[in-house]
């Protein structure tokens, strides 16, 4: 469809000019030495039905938080439709987009790891790339951030628009995997997240990713706590996970994450007031 190639121009030439000034004052920084406020994460893997709607709506929420720096960070995982044609439309009009792109397609978690890696927001939102997750959701779930004085703030998906097979095996896998992980959330699956990037550090590169973000946050001593989100229908192209990933493989990934959360340690373990750096004195 020729209205999914980029966003609507509903940004000023004033602002598109100024941010690719700020892009351009940008281009050779690592992503921590830039003072960005909010990134947006988006994996994509042939979502051309999606992806400009997508952007847009971010676009949009963005402009309502003008007073913060924002970027979004949209990876490409080896397309082979036109969602890439898209995403770098997109980022043409827009320098508050940045495009990165997988030649080939290595899966969802490694676009969601390493385009958490290459963000350079203090605040980090995560979300799928098809559409069900609805942006407006984020700046409340940042307010909750913020007044709760959480790590983490998951979405809960209300009114899923999902099979009822789909939403069968989604229950089920949330039941065991709270029980075995504790990791005190009811949808961990639900991709719509917003955490400090300090969470990152509690990561690991698995292929299930998405579904343990907060029981390795957890794990690291992080606090979450949960919001209700919207979920839409999906308006276009299909769904990427069938049996395999809602069965075997996270079952053998929750059997790693179980005993990795178990044998690691919270990093503010070591915040302890007995333990002090003693001077050592050479030459004396």
């Amino acid at each position: 469809m020729a209205d999914t190639l980029a966003p609507s121009p509903k940004r000023s030439a004033t602002r598109a000019s100024a941010d690719r000034d700020a892009a351009a004052d940008d281009s050779r920084a690592t992503p921590t030495s830039v003072n960005i406020g909010i990134s947006i994460v988006i994996p994509f893997h042939n979502e051309q039905d999606s992806a400009g709607r997508l952007l847009d709506e971010c676009l949009s929420v963005l402009d309502g938080m003008s007073a913060i720096r924002a970027e979004i960070v949209a990876i490409d995982d080896g397309s082979v439709d036109n969602t890439a044609a898209i995403l770098n439309a997109a980022a043409a009009t827009d320098a508050r987009i940045r495009v990165l792109t997988f030649h080939h397609n290595r899966g969802q978690a490694p676009a969601l790891y390493y385009g958490l890696e290459q963000a350079r927001g203090s605040l980090l939102v995560t979300l799928d790339g098809d559409g069900q997750n609805n942006p407006a959701d984020i700046p409340a779930m940042i307010e909750q951030l913020h007044s709760s004085g959480a790590d983490l703030v998951s979405g809960v998906r209300v009114r899923r628009r999902d099979s009822l097979l789909r939403r069968f095996m989604s229950r089920l896998a949330n039941r065991v995997r709270g029980i075995l992980l504790n990791d005190g959330v009811t949808d961990s699956g639900c991709a719509l997240k917003v955490f400090h990037r300090s969470v990152t550090e509690s990561l690991i590169p698995i292929q299930t990713l998405y579904s343990f973000i907060p029981a390795l946050a957890r794990a690291a001593g992080k606090k979450i706590v949960e919001c209700p989100v919207d979920h839409r229908q999906r308006i276009g192209g299909r769904t990427h996970y069938g049996l395999s990933v809602f069965l075997w493989r996270p079952a053998l990934d929750m059997l790693g994450v179980w005993w990795f959360s178990r044998r690691r340690f919270a990093e503010a373990q070591l915040i302890d007031p007995e333990i002090s750096e003693v001077a050592v004195i050479v030459g004396e």
